[in-house]
This record gives C-alpha cells, sequence and structure tokens, in this order.
C-alpha cells in the first residue's frame, strides 16, 4: 500500500514539474515569436538572425509537443 502511494506522488510530481516546464517552453515560445516579428518589422532585418530566431522557435515547439506527449496517459488499446 505505501509503495503506491509514494509511487502516486511521484506520478503527481513528475505531473507538476512537466505542466510547470510546459508553461515555461510555451513562454519561451511566444517571447520568441514577439521577437521575430519584432526584427521583421524594423525594416533592418539581420536575415541570420531572423533564422537563428526561428530554428530556437521550431526547437521549441519540439519540446512543447514532447512534454505534451509526456502529460497525456498511454492509453493501451
Amino acid at each position: 500500500m505505501r509503495e503506491r502511494r509514494v509511487a502516486f506522488f511521484m506520478d503527481a510530481l513528475e505531473q507538476v514539474q512537466l505542466r510547470t516546464k510546459l508553461r515555461l517552453l510555451e513562454q519561451e515560445h511566444r517571447d520568441l515569436d514577439d521577437a521575430i516579428r519584432a526584427l521583421e518589422t524594423s525594416g533592418n532585418v539581420d536575415q541570420l538572425q531572423l533564422r537563428r530566431l526561428k530554428k530556437k522557435k521550431l526547437s521549441l515547439k519540439d519540446q512543447i509537443i514532447l512534454v505534451e506527449n509526456q502529460l497525456i496517459p498511454d492509453i493501451i488499446a
């Protein structure tokens, strides 16, 4: 019985940590989106910097998807 409670606690703790990580990644993704938009509208566009920001944004999106998949419980068919 104690093992089950410990496992449940760890699962709950892991979920909280994953949700926190997800919120941070989503915020960073939004911040990058704002930075990209500002750079594009500034008139003086550094194409290399723009490309790097977009690549980082795509990487963040991949990380967001990985965390979201970890939060979705496995369904055994």
